[in-house]
Formats: C-alpha cells, structure tokens, sequence
C-alpha cells in the first residue's frame, strides 16, 4: 500500500483553561453535550473533556483547574490552526451574530462566500472559530464534497474567481442528471435509431 487513506475527522484536541469555563462555552452555549471526561492519560493532572460537536466527531479539550481563560488571539504562523468551522442550520446560522452579540462576543456578521455563508468569533482562549451554513443541499446519492468538486470543476471552465450560486446550481443539476433514470422520451428515442 504506497498511501494512508483517512477515512474522516476522528478528533481534534485543544490545550484549554479550565473545564466549568470550556463547558460553559463548548456545551451551554454552543450545545455541544459534554460525553465523557477523565484524566488525560499522558498528563495525569489535566482532565480530559470530550464533546460531541453536532455529527458524532469529537472536539475534545485538555484542561486544569488553575488555569485562566486567555482571549488572547492564537498566533496563526506556519503549524497553526486558523480556525475551527462548525457546520450550522440556516434557521441557527441566521440567529449566530445576534446571540453572540448579546454576550458581548466580538464577530464578523454575516461573509458571502460563495457557496456558504460564515461568522466568525473567537472563544474565551481565543481560537478562531467560524459558524458555517452551505447554500446548498446535495442531491440523493451525493455528498457536499461531490457537489463542490463539481461547482470547482465548473468554476474553472468558466474562468470564475470562485465558486458562486451558478456553479453550485448547475453542479447540482450535473449530479441530478447522472443518477436520474431513463425517461420515457430517451427509450422512445433509443428504440428508434
């Protein structure tokens, strides 16, 4: 075998504060339950907080009880993570930039991007994160990914800067026609060649 293949996301872990002000954050605003905690194993004095972020993945965090939150901005060099992107319903995306106003919790408000919208807003350790909704959902059969590598490939062809509702539009209709039966006209008209 010459390559690894991932299969997805299994999880991603964050040093942070402490566990009453992640769980505050992580499950009593953001509403991600809190599944499991124990102590970290290679850090027997850090507790390990595990939570499920909307689709069963983990978002898991090590924390201490002498910790304080830092809002300080994570540095963004080279190895760093940028941001973290959760996946949001419309009817939640269009309330995110007002609940996070109402906690006095710096954001973006609403950014175009194309084929999704997102807001971004830090945490109280300050990572980046991003609330993030598709424009689009993908036909029966096929992922987000397949729809996106679609709207990229038509994207290209039409010398577009990026991908816009267009693109998304006519890839969804791509992948509708490569899975739809046959219709009544198309045997009618294979039968009389």
């Amino acid at each position: 075998m010459a390559k690894l293949q991932v299969q997805g996301v299994h999880h991603i872990t964050f040093v942070g504060s402490n566990r009453e002000a992640i769980i505050e954050f992580y499950r009593d605003f953001l509403g991600m339950p809190l599944i499991m905690e124990q102590p970290n194993l290679d850090v027997p004095e850090e507790t390990h907080l595990y939570f499920d972020a909307g689709d069963g993945r983990l978002i898991t965090f090590f924390v201490r009880p002498d910790r304080a939150n830092d809002p300080t901005p994570n540095p963004e060099g080279i190895g760093n993570l940028h941001h973290l992107a959760f996946t949001v319903s419309r009817a939640t995306y269009n309330q995110v930039a007002r609940r996070l106003n109402e906690r006095g919790i710096w954001n973006t408000g609403n950014i175009d991007r194309g084929f999704m919208d997102s807001i971004y807003f830090r945490d109280p350790n300050g990572q980046l994160l991003e609330m993030a909704c598709y424009k689009f959902e993908p036909p029966q059969g096929y992922t987000i990914a397949d729809v996106l590598a679609t709207a990229h490939k038509l994207r290209v062809a039409a010398g577009a800067y990026n991908i816009q509702e267009e693109h998304l539009a006519e890839a969804i209709a791509e992948l509708s026609q490569r899975r739809a039966p046959a219709t009544v006209e198309e045997g009618v008209e294979a039968r009389t060649r």
